[in-house]
């Protein structure tokens, strides 16, 4: 009951704005600009504030990395080659299935349930998740691709690194790094923006997903199931089989990897129904993480 009570606000807050959305309460200018200001500037300084005064002796370990990205990277090279074999040309598909939307759904799961304490451990994998997946699919696109004349598009990749979100987790450690204490006026200013992300960000995660239509489809069940469960699953069994790993770390990275779809996957889609199948898991998914999470956060003791 402890698990389900800390997650009600969060699917509560997310069903709120699915309504806002759908019911046109929130016209879609209002609904930008509350994205705009939510990225920008809320969830930035939010992410700062966490890693300046977070232990960066645990979140420098390289055996989280290697416990999420190994299963991480797995998961998204299996799907892609079923679904390339199945549909006969590159998809995006398996991105969908191992991208994980940590910082909308991620970030409030783990502050509520866990503890900020244990975002550490988040903000570690959060640097590098970008990175590591959209060079992967940016890579596969280029080995599939060339007969479209298609190559790695690095300078694509170093552009979606280049947000607001990765500038506020570097900003953090260098000023953590640094040993620096911000003044105390200025550092109520740092809290009180902070305070406004995680509100402000599930709001804009239920708008966003009012915009979406379910479609129904046996690719979209399979990568729903993949992101829901198998992902998960393998970096649980990653977390158990290379020692070395903290528990609490472990039981971050499994809940990470059972975040529903991440919204950005869509900027990778190639194709009408690349698009409509990842826009249908990123809703399912979602929706069905409010049953997957608790599950998950019951089985590994949260």
């Amino acid at each position: 009951m402890v698990v389900i009570h800390a997650l009600i606000p969060v699917f509560g807050l997310i069903l709120l704005g699915y309504l806002l959305g759908w019911r046109r309460w929130v016209p879609s200018d209002a609904g930008g600009s509350l994205n705009a200001v939510t990225f920008k500037l809320f969830m930035p300084v939010l992410l700062f504030s966490g890693l300046a005064k977070a232990d960066l002796g645990q979140a420098l370990s390289p055996l989280l990395v290697l416990v999420y990205f190994l299963p991480a990277l797995a998961v998204f090279s299996v799907v892609n080659l079923i679904m390339h074999r199945r549909i006969g040309h590159p998809t995006s598909m398996g991105l969908a299935a191992s991208y994980s939307n940590n910082v909308l759904v991620g970030i409030p799961v783990v502050t509520l349930v866990l503890g900020s304490d244990y975002l550490v451990y988040l903000f570690a994998i959060l640097i590098f998740h970008s990175l590591v997946l959209f060079t992967a699919q940016s890579l596969y696109n280029a080995f599939w691709a060339k007969e479209d004349g298609k190559g790695f598009d690095l300078r694509s990749t170093l552009r979606s690194l280049a947000n607001p979100l990765i500038i506020g987790l570097l900003l953090g450690a260098l000023l953590n790094l640094s040993g620096w204490q911000v003044p105390s006026p200025l550092w109520k200013a740092v809290e009180w923006l902070a305070s406004a992300a995680l509100p402000c960000a599930l709001l804009v995660l239920g708008l966003s997903l009012s915009h979406y239509r379910l479609h129904l489809s046996a690719s979209m069940s399979l990568l729903t199931l993949s992101k829901l469960v198998l992902f998960p699953i393998g970096v649980l069994i990653a977390g158990i089989a290379i020692p070395g790993l903290e528990p609490e770390a472990r039981t971050v990275l499994v809940i990470m990897a059972a975040c529903p779809t991440g919204v950005n996957v869509l900027a990778f889609h190639m194709g009408q129904q690349d698009n409509r199948i990842i826009s249908s898991v990123i809703f399912m998914s979602t929706l069905l993480s409010a049953v997957t999470l608790p599950l998950w956060l019951v089985l590994l003791g949260g």
